[in-house]
């Protein structure tokens, strides 16, 4: 019993319960190593305790699908023979107390999960969110993930092509860094599994020599931040990009070489995680001797290497005989590399030094942890929100101050001063620089194809509807690729809420699964993997439920890639999809009012999968010019965005009966702008009409200003009326102001 009367089990986050189980499982009680193993193992960063009851509902499964959830990453059909892997992960709690570390270590991380399945990594994308942007510390977690992020990504050479960033201040004391990788799989390019098998084949592992690094990082990712949480920098391991990029070489020329039967990285709770897993999925079990892990600290103990995140390691099970074929690629590339083990037939996870057995635990149970499934509760604050009339706050006396400040919130704002630090042009296949197009693109190698890649999620609308929310996000990823020219194929997500022991919590997490799941399946986008971050919340105040959509689109033909900026003077410019009096959940009501509240956009997912297939046909008839969608700040902000990136303005002209800020910066879902030719306007119309989506054309293009009218009572009213460098000026600026501040 230790001083404050606590037991050791307690100690590492185990339960009474849970010693139980363990004690039941074992038939007898674990020494203090294996107790170790089955605390990182059963941490819910690991064992995903409170939602495996739930992720299961999700839809996986489809045609394009190859390779779904289990793995260590997705693997999606591109056709011709060639796939995408991807995937994306959290690492929001290191990154809150060690911004450039935590951020550096989520890419390497997620850059190992891709190419241990056999596939190059081609491009990176990341998914911020920090407390309000005007607040210094604020300002030096961005700068410090950011700079992480860059510091890692440029050194390994992976393109970072896309990105969000959004501030609230519900993130304040709990930043969210998500960050996503996606790789190649060419024709013919063997492909590779996190598994052990074949009894007596070698388990070897390589890569950075095992420190007193991130110890029990997966246990700190699995608890509420606290005032003490600075205190747990030691569970934060630094990256190490120069070898981590050699390390992408030698681990694929390792599994072209068809030596390996299994590959996985070293990630939360290290080696523990890796070889459990391994023996689990194989049926298989794994003895390591601890004498013969390459250490790079003297006097290092068995609980030390077992649960170190040094980073930049991994672990492969060998076919008999070919040990020193791969030690001697490993050694091509300066990367340590030795034998530390066997794979065994009896399904254990057997740790020792020489002849002395340390640990004996059983792989399975290492591997399975509990699962809970928590009662649910509709959150108190909900019903006032959701009640709260928009239309009871006064009307602007100037609409041209309202879409100025709008554009200069940081949520809305250009986010060129992050991806100008990323190299978003290594490799050479980046087609457009960020923020030209709804999403990142990439052209293939050796072909007319690209892929498209982007991450979204609304988080306020989440917050006050989480189940239309998650849909939200969802769809609007998929837009964002369609109006790319990207069809959109399939999904992975980031699922970050609070302490899931919560029922409100845990009911904004359940709902936002069947959100995901109404929307995956309606739109075609099965999930093909992802990560679930519990506990993001501090001194009882939670994040706002932010559920992150990755989402993949494939363009057959690069040629007809769509952009967003108003090209010629005289197009025409078109509204796909209907302005409704929805202002609930809105940018405006954030960042003017300092409110969220009000009842968020309804979502028609029928609906939305007829715009987007509409919108798609169109720009692949080659009828579309420029295309955006609606989203944060409404109609009035995607304008100006159209006009800030062509460097036009647009003279538009709406009939629309509804209250000006909700015509202006409403955010009803289901909305495209685009730009077409007065020669080809008609057959856009007719085109969108077979669809049975609204289409209305609203206005042309014109140099130099961006004018709004409505008409009203057969009256035209100006609303809005702002030269494009005006617009620029407080778009551009904003978040580059508050940097240097």
């Amino acid at each position: 019993m230790s001083a404050d009367n606590t037991t050791k089990w307690e100690e590492m986050g185990i339960s009474a319960d849970e010693y139980g189980k363990i004690v039941e499982l074992l038939n007898r009680k674990p020494n203090e190593l294996e107790l170790a193993l089955f605390s990182v193992m059963w941490s819910e960063h690991c064992g995903y305790k409170y939602s495996r009851a739930l992720l299961p509902k999700l839809p996986t499964t489809g045609s394009q699908i190859l390779q779904g959830p289990g793995e260590n990453a997705g693997i999606i059909d591109i056709g011709d023979g060639q796939a995408i892997v991807m995937k994306i992960e959290s690492h929001n709690h290191p990154s809150a107390v060690w911004p450039y570390a935590g951020a550096a270590t989520g890419v390497g991380g997620i850059l190992r999960d891709i190419f241990t399945m056999g596939a190059r990594p081609i491009a990176a994308l990341n998914s911020l969110r920090f407390g309000k942007l005007s607040e210094p510390h604020q300002q030096s977690l961005l700068k410090g993930v950011v700079e992480g992020m860059a510091g890692y990504g440029n050194t390994v050479g992976v393109p970072m092509i896309a990105g969000e960033i959004y501030f609230d201040e519900s993130y304040s004391d709990n930043c969210l860094v998500n960050a996503m990788a996606v790789g190649l799989l060419q024709k013919g390019d063997p492909t590779a599994k996190g598994l052990a098998t074949g009894v007596g084949n070698p388990v070897m592992a390589a890569g950075t020599p095992t420190g007193r690094e991130g110890i029990e990082g997966a246990s700190f990712a699995s608890e509420e931040l606290t005032s003490v949480s600075e205190e747990r920098r030691a569970a934060i391991p630094q990256g190490y990009p120069e070898t981590g990029k050699k390390l992408i070489e030698a681990s694929l020329e390792a599994i072209g070489s068809g030596h390996l039967i299994g590959i996985q990285d070293m990630g939360a709770a290290g080696l523990t995680s890796s070889a459990s897993e391994m023996a689990y999925r194989g049926e298989h079990g794994i003895e390591l001797d601890l004498d013969l892990v390459p250490v790079k600290e003297d006097n290092m103990t068995p609980y030390e290497i077992m649960l170190s995140e040094t980073q930049e390691r991994m672990l492969f099970v060998v076919k008999a005989g070919r040990e020193n074929d791969v030690k001697a690629i490993f050694a091509k590339w300066d990367i340590p590399a030795a034998v530390v083990g066997k794979v065994t037939d009896d399904g254990m996870m057997r740790l020792v030094k020489g002849e002395t057995i340390l640990a004996e635990v059983s792989a399975e149970a290492l591997a399975s942890a509990p699962m809970y499934q928590p009662e649910t509760r509709v959150p108190a604050y909900l019903k006032e929100l959701l009640d709260f009339d928009p239309h009871s706050l006064p009307e602007p006396k100037h609409h041209n101050e309202v879409l100025l400040k709008l554009l200069s919130s940081p949520n809305i704002a250009s986010k060129e001063w992050a991806y100008k630090q990323f190299d978003y042009q290594a490799q050479g296949n980046t087609l457009k620089a960020p923020g030209e197009t709804g999403a990142g693109l990439v052209g293939i190698n050796g072909t007319n194809k690209a892929v498209g890649f982007t991450v979204d999620c609304n988080a306020r609308l989440c917050y006050l509807d989480p189940q239309t929310g998650a849909a939200a996000a969802v769809a609007e990823a998929g837009r964002n690729l369609v109006v790319s020219g990207a069809k959109p194929l399939a999904v992975t997500d980031g699922l970050n809420f609070g302490n899931p022991e919560k029922p409100e919590i845990y009911w904004q997490f359940s709902q936002t699964i069947a959100g995901i799941t109404k929307a995956c399946s309606a739109l075609d986008t099965p999930v093909v993997g992802g990560n679930v971050s519990f506990y993001n919340e501090s001194q009882d105040q939670a994040i706002r439920p932010t559920p992150i959509i990755g989402m993949l689109g494939l363009i057959n033909d690069a040629a007809k890639i769509c952009t967003k900026d108003f090209k010629d003077a005289g197009d025409v410019v078109v509204l796909l999809g209907s302005n409704r009096d929805e202002l609930g959940g809105s940018e405006y009501l954030a960042a003017i009012h300092d409110l969220t509240a009000g009842k968020p956009p309804a979502l028609d997912l029928e609906l939305e999968k007829r715009l987007q297939t509409a919108c798609l046909e169109a720009i692949e008839a080659g009828l579309v010019k420029s295309a955006h969608d609606c989203s944060e700040g409404g109609l009035a902000t995607a304008l100006a965005e159209c006009s800030v990136q062509g460097k036009l303005g647009a003279s538009v002209t709406l009939d629309d009966n509804l209250p000006a800020c909700s015509l202006l910066y409403g955010e009803s879902h289901s909305r495209i702008v685009v730009s077409t030719t007065k020669g080809d306007l008609s057959k856009l119309i007719e085109l969108v009409s077979t669809h049975n989506v609204p289409v209305k054309i609203i206005g042309e293009v014109q140099p130099g200003t961006l004018e709004i009218i409505q008409i009203s009572d057969n009256n035209q009213i100006p609303l809005i009326q702002l030269e494009v460098e005006e617009l620029e000026s407080a778009w551009r600026g904003a978040i580059a102001c508050h940097m240097k501040q």
